[in-house]
């Protein structure tokens, strides 16, 4: 990260350092007002993205999504610190030309054939390029977890509102479910609730990947990148638990923050959505295999249960209850292209001595397609974007609230 934030005062994001490494503001009357941008589809051409990170998220899920979505997309630039992942995946790209390829995610960031930046590198790599992206002046959409570290959220922050050009999307795809737009329908209001179950256990993510026809292909770490990547995670964990949470760092508390950061977020940020942010943790017991946690609400709990096992199923959902319903949302492996994220509905009936049982799936596109269409949306006609910085960064007041709970 420091090679890029160099070039960034990162106490004062108002300054801005030259290739000679003098400072210079940001003066107000460069800085280009943000607003609709329908000229991104000047004489009908779709987005130009520039896609950072080449892994198994990106071979599995994004690119197949913006490949089918080549009317709103087409993919023109790649980057990836593996020469070998990106021969992969510029020939997985049916964009034509082909997609230029680079190893340097400013050069990427600063070209002008990207309109847009979808990072989807290594967790510990996001804001470093997040700020190259908002440095070079372009709208960029990030996945989650989008920082584990309020320094982090701050200097993103900090860029999108002084450079005033392009505005962060965060990546929670499962938020983006039609099914979870229905169940917000259908719960009601939040005084009504009585008790919600939020369940996320899975099994080792490859049983689905190996499955999905996509053929992925793992590439390493270039061992010269190694070091400094791993570095920077160290750097970034410290400060999350030493400066954020007031905690001492140790293998599990590093192996949760992760774990929160990566499986947890899906579920976490959806409760936000649905519930609001809870008042404490009442309880947490973590392992990294398995964790539970207790959330305090003014009329009810919330139990979150989460973690790993062997059986190749993918058992995620949210259980809301309430005096005359209960709502489920069941997701099942994104991996798969197709598989349906539902809501079941049961409720009385009559009398009250019998109830009744709904599903309801009111789509069959993917979470993934759902979210590049609402992005597409908050670039060209100006949509306000749900999953902003600000959003993600209540997040990390959840994991604090569930590691210190769990001291």
């Amino acid at each position: 990260m420091e090679k890029l934030l160099d070039k960034l005062n990162r106490h004062d994001t108002n300054l801005l350092k030259d290739k000679d490494g003098d400072i210079h503001p940001i003066k107000p009357s460069k800085r280009a007002t943000w607003g609709p941008m329908p000229h991104l589809l000047d004489g009908g051409r779709p987005i130009r993205i520039g896609l950072i990170g080449c892994g198994e998220i990106a071979q599995v899920a994004h690119i197949p999504t913006l490949t089918f979505l080549s009317e709103k997309f087409t993919i023109t630039y790649l980057c990836d610190i593996n020469a070998d992942a990106l021969a992969f995946c510029a020939s997985r790209c049916s964009s034509s030309p082909p997609p230029k390829t680079t190893q340097n995610a400013e050069e990427l960031c600063r070209s002008e054939d990207v309109d847009a930046v979808f990072i989807c590198s290594s967790d510990a790599s996001h804001i470093t390029h997040g700020v190259a992206a908002l440095v070079a002046g372009k709208h960029v959409f990030i996945e989650k977890p989008l920082a584990l570290c309020q320094a982090d959220i701050r200097t993103l922050k900090s860029l999108e509102k002084d450079i005033n050009k392009g505005r962060v999307f965060v990546g929670y795809m499962r938020r983006y479910a039609s099914a979870f737009s229905d169940a917000l329908k259908a719960v009601g209001r939040v005084d009504e609730i009585r008790y919600v179950k939020v369940r996320d256990i899975i099994c080792p993510n490859s049983i689905f990947v190996n499955q999905s026809g996509t053929f992925p292909k793992k590439f390493g770490i270039p061992e010269e990148y190694l070091k400094e990547l791993t570095e920077n995670e160290e750097g970034i964990i410290k400060s999350a638990l030493v400066d954020d949470m007031g905690l001492a760092v140790t293998p599990k508390r590093k192996a949760m923050l992760r774990l929160l950061g990566g499986l947890g977020s899906h579920d976490l940020s959806a409760m936000r959505e649905l519930l609001g942010m809870p008042r404490g943790v009442l309880g947490a017991r973590l392992d990294p295999q398995m964790w539970t946690v207790l959330f305090d609400y003014p009329n009810f709990a919330v139990t979150y249960e989460s973690g790993f096992n062997n059986i190749p199923l993918f058992d995620a959902s949210i259980e809301i209850f309430t005096d005359n319903k209960v709502v489920t949302i069941k997701y099942d492996t994104p991996y798969v292209k197709g598989l349906p994220t539902t809501i079941v509905i049961r409720e009385k009936v009559g009398d009250g001595t019998g109830y009744q049982e709904r599903v309801l799936r009111s789509s069959y596109e993917d979470p993934y397609t759902k979210q590049m269409k609402e992005w597409w949306e908050c670039m060209v006609n100006g949509k306000e974007i749900k999953t902003t910085i600000e959003d993600a960064a209540l997040e990390l007041d959840l994991f604090k609230m569930i590691l210190r709970a769990a001291d």
